[in-house]
């Protein structure tokens, strides 16, 4: 039997505030490929490398749901949960690297 793994649901935005919502494992690896530009190009073209808001789960499958979830949002709902607990939208990886 393996330990425990952690999984995150994340949601960065760029200066603009335009959403990116992922899933991933290791969340400060994860921002930092964001950061450096080594995504997919979405987040690359647009500067989407701020984390906004993250949650953590104990089973991939439910931050696969949760993730799904967040997506099939609209905008305003989105922007609603980032609001609830970073409402200024500071970067919540300043001081990681």
């Amino acid at each position: 039997m393996s330990g425990s793994k952690t999984y995150y649901v994340y949601i960065l935005a760029s200066r603009s505030r335009r959403l990116y919502v992922g899933v991933t494992d290791n969340l400060k690896r994860r921002v930092w490929q964001h950061k450096e530009g080594e995504t997919e190009s979405f987040t690359r073209r647009y500067h989407i490398d701020r984390l906004v808001h993250f949650e953590v789960f104990g089973e991939i499958t439910c931050a696969i749901a949760r993730e799904k979830q967040i997506k099939g949002w609209v905008r305003e709902k989105k922007v609603r949960l980032i609001n609830g607990e970073n409402a200024d939208w500071h970067d919540l990886s300043d001081g990681w690297y």
